[in-house]
């Protein structure tokens, strides 16, 4: 197939490949001029009746790079049809307080509680947590590094390793040669099993997914007064745009600006109201 050949280095390939595999029982034997808009509509709604809006959209996202190029630059269509991407909404920053984070690490069995703890004390995603190994991480300069293939920005990582880290890091020392994380004696490449979902449940959580480990401790960072350009860095975003959806989090650098409207509320002032 023309796409995986033309796009070998691509960090998620084998997830592309998933995702055609999913649209071959609706496209096989389809020629490529009569795929039409009516048709891919067709296809994306019984995609997010299958899952959600925000991942049917990542299968269309594909299939609409994959029908630009046959358009323009394979030249095999006079015209690639539009593909529209359902609307997202805008949704809250799930996040966890101090508290709630120790209820749910309380819950946890010990291999998934280390690797949460350590999620939230770097803020690596699930994968990069999950897939960690010994040569990534350098205790002399308490430092571990994401590949540039390994990130989602496609561009190395150095994250420093603070107290909870590497205090997390010194009790699995040894368990295995190659893998950070384990579970009795081999790699964890699932963190959403039966005992997370328990644990949730048991700390009184609701809608808490592993990925929001990483929001809160973006959260974390930014009620403690981390810069956005720091967190920006730390977090290995590509965009401050994506730091900025934590903005509301912090309020300290606007506290000093309040000040400059009259404060009616006191009781100085309300005296003069009272008394005009």
């Amino acid at each position: 197939m023309k796409w995986p050949h033309e796009n070998e280095d691509k960090a998620s390939l084998k997830m592309d490949i998933r995702i055609l595999r999913w649209f071959d029982k609706y496209l096989s034997g389809v020629v490529l001029s009569c795929i039409d808009q009516a048709l891919i509509q067709n296809i994306a709604q019984k995609k997010k009746q299958e899952t959600s809006a925000s991942t049917a959209n990542r299968y269309l996202a594909l299939l609409r790079a994959i029908l630009r190029r046959a358009a323009y630059e394979w030249e095999w269509i006079d015209k690639a049809p539009k593909v529209r991407l359902f609307r997202i909404s805008n949704k809250r920053i799930r996040w966890i307080t101090h508290e709630e984070a120790k209820a749910l690490l309380r819950a946890l069995p010990e291999h998934q509680r280390n690797m949460a703890l350590f999620a939230l004390a770097t803020g690596l995603r699930q994968r990069n947590v999950c897939r960690l190994e010994w040569s990534q991480i350098d205790l002399e300069r308490e430092v571990t590094w994401i590949h540039p293939d390994q990130a989602k920005a496609k561009k190395a990582i150095a994250v420093p390793l603070n107290q909870g880290a590497l205090s997390v890091i010194n009790s699995v020392m040894s368990v295995h040669k190659i893998f950070v994380f384990t579970y009795k004696g081999n790699p964890v490449w699932q963190v959403n099993t039966k005992a997370w979902r328990k644990a949730v449940k048991a700390a009184g959580l609701k809608n808490f997914r592993w990925h929001d480990l990483r929001h809160t401790w973006a959260s974390w960072h930014i009620q403690a007064g981390t810069p956005m350009n720091v967190l920006q860095e730390l977090g290995g975003w590509e965009s401050v745009e994506m730091v900025r959806r934590y903005a509301h989090l912090d309020a300290q650098h606007l506290a000093t600006h309040a000040e400059n409207v009259p404060a009616f509320g006191t009781p100085e002032l309300m005296t003069e109201v009272n008394e005009a």
